[in-house]
């Protein structure tokens, strides 16, 4: 009679078993390649040096990253807007892109604790008066789509204030340059680096808009690989890894990394 009871129920038990499918995470080790989306339009997060090779912050965080899993890197431009994008339809596996923890944002990625610390900042000429949100009514402000400079600026600006979107942070620095825009919201690095680049402009940062420490995304429910994520971060924390590239590329003492 076991016998019996045993081939009527094991094909009941195979059904009722739940499918088994391999995790990114899985697939990245399998694959022995990993995808990583970085602008590389940001310095010194990200950018082509004189070689035009890869290099910044980003760059050399995701080399490390691909280390530690054991594969190759392979890096994937992306800019603010499409870094999304681009996790949602697969073409990178996560992003390391200055990256800002936004609830908005959470609803289409899940986020690593930060790895980089940022602020949001205002960026203009030292002749013009600009201290404050209010005092930037009356000028024409260049900010990148879909970043989190858009999303605060466009919430605290006043009523009237003059905004022109742009696809990238090059484009948008660009119209800096050239006059275009009066100011930019921009990251802070990225910010102090256009005014080194162009001393003759007289650009300073005017005020800051808030602190926005970046993070590494991943597609949500993929629980596995962001436990990964989360012990990357959590170890070169520690072991103060982020902090020695940091200063390599800002020139100062990283701040300290939230947690949440």
């Amino acid at each position: 009679m076991r016998p019996f009871f045993a081939r009527l129920l094991l094909p009941l038990l195979l059904l009722l078993a739940p499918t088994v499918q391999a995790s990114t995470l899985d697939d990245i080790v399998k694959r022995g390649t990993v995808k990583v989306g970085i602008d590389l339009g940001v310095p010194p997060y990200g950018l082509t040096d004189a070689n035009q090779k890869p290099a910044g912050y980003d760059v050399e965080v995701a080399e490390l990253f691909a280390k530690d899993l054991g594969v190759k890197l392979e890096i994937v431009p992306v800019t603010g807007p499409n870094r999304v994008p681009f996790l949602l339809t697969n073409k990178v596996d996560v992003v390391i892109a200055t990256f800002g923890i936004t609830p908005q944002r959470a609803l289409s990625v899940s986020f690593s604790n930060p790895y980089v610390a940022l602020s949001l900042v205002v960026l203009g000429p030292k002749d013009k008066p600009i201290t404050s949100m209010a005092q930037t009514k009356g000028h024409r402000v260049g900010i990148t789509r879909g970043t989190t400079q858009d999303l605060d600026f466009t919430r605290l600006a006043p009523e009237g204030s003059q905004i022109t979107r742009f696809e990238d942070d090059a484009t948008t620095t660009a119209a800096l340059l050239s006059g275009q825009v009066d100011i930019i919201a921009t990251a802070d690095l990225l910010a102090t680096e256009i005014a080194k680049r162009n001393p003759q402009k007289n650009l300073e940062i005017k005020y800051t808009i808030r602190l926005s420490p970046g993070a590494i995304g991943v597609r949500r429910n993929e629980a596995d690989l962001l436990q990964w994520v989360n012990t990357f971060v959590y170890f070169h924390k520690l072991n103060g890894d982020f902090a020695r590239l940091f200063e390599k590329w800002a020139g100062y003492k990283m701040p300290e990394l939230p947690v949440f």
